[in-house]
């Protein structure tokens, strides 16, 4: 019965609540963890109305002696609670066992980004690899130029169909998190490229059996997948030698780039589509600590 109800609710976080794939995911993961935890700690003679605080306590424990990452940990916690809250309101559970527990004290961390020069580096890298015959140079330099010039995360880009796409508009509609969606502005140099690369599809997606919608597409004329979005952008960024950078590096390069040159804040939370501004508010202190960076070298007392 129980595992029945964790199966009813990720069902309600996938239709009702429309989190996205990843988030259900992650949650379904987390929630297997401690129903599996719960038939050790009780014997097998359990109910998840009857699980205590002390049987929390013992699972956030597990999960620390295994080596889980803080950050996991609090995922799972949160989890864990957002569990035990659908339950008091749609089952009518009193009590929350999972109210009050402390979460486990995150270790800040700063995004990841691209400095102006490995920005420079990466894109004169991908014009260097566009071949009029070779149809895979100009449609990674295309998603490159999309992913930093509207800030885009990996599912959207990889989601983005024709229809989505408005280049007299100079614009872009996406489909980010819980399916909400949001119009994002498409700088001049993406439309250029984007234009270019519409033209070399064109005849890739005439064939037979190919995605007339997808806008990114591979050879054989079907939407590119996560993975080989993925495994484009990483081959640009080894072939301009820049490392320790993921695919959702350019996203954070996007947003600290505007902010370094003054843009307002709720403005950047609108162009990511992020729900809360505290979200957004990570990026200032990747900039503080460039200005701080400045500060220092310059100032003659610093």
């Amino acid at each position: 019965m129980s595992r029945a109800l964790v199966k009813e609710f990720l069902d309600y976080l996938e239709g009702e609540r429309q989190q996205s794939p990843n988030t259900v995911r992650a949650y379904g993961r987390d929630l297997e963890q401690f129903t599996d935890f719960l038939d050790r700690h009780y014997d097998g003679s359990w109910e998840l109305a009857t699980v205590d605080r002390q049987g929390l306590r013992g699972f956030l424990g597990e999960l620390q002696r295994r080596g889980l990452a803080r950050r996991s940990a609090a995922r799972a916690l949160s989890a864990v609670r957002s569990l035990y809250r659908y339950l008091q309101v749609h089952h009518g559970m009193e009590e929350n066992p999972a109210r009050g527990l402390r979460m486990p004290k995150l270790e800040k961390r700063l995004p990841g980004h691209l400095d102006r020069l490995d920005t420079d580096k990466l894109f004169e890298a991908a014009e260097a690899r566009v071949d009029p015959d070779d149809f895979s140079g100009i449609r990674d330099l295309a998603m490159l130029e999309l992913f930093y010039s509207s800030g885009l995360r990996l599912s959207e880009l990889h989601k983005l169909d024709l229809r989505h796409l408005d280049l007299l508009g100079d614009q872009v509609k996406v489909q980010g998190k819980g399916k909400k969606e949001r119009i994002v502005p498409v700088g001049r140099s993406a439309v250029k490229v984007l234009r270019r690369y519409l033209e070399c599809r064109e005849p890739l997606a005439r064939r037979q059996g190919a995605d007339k919608v997808a806008v990114f597409l591979n050879q054989r004329g079907r939407r590119l997948s996560a993975r080989g979005i993925q495994r484009a952008i990483h081959r640009l960024y080894a072939a301009a030698g820049v490392e320790g950078v993921r695919v959702h590096s350019l996203r954070h390069s996007f947003a600290t780039h505007l902010l370094d040159e003054g843009a307002d804040l709720r403005a950047v939370q609108e162009l990511l589509g992020h729900a809360s501004l505290s979200t957004t508010q990570v990026y200032t202190h990747t900039s503080v600590e460039r200005l701080k960076k400045v500060y220092h070298q310059a100032h003659p007392r610093a």
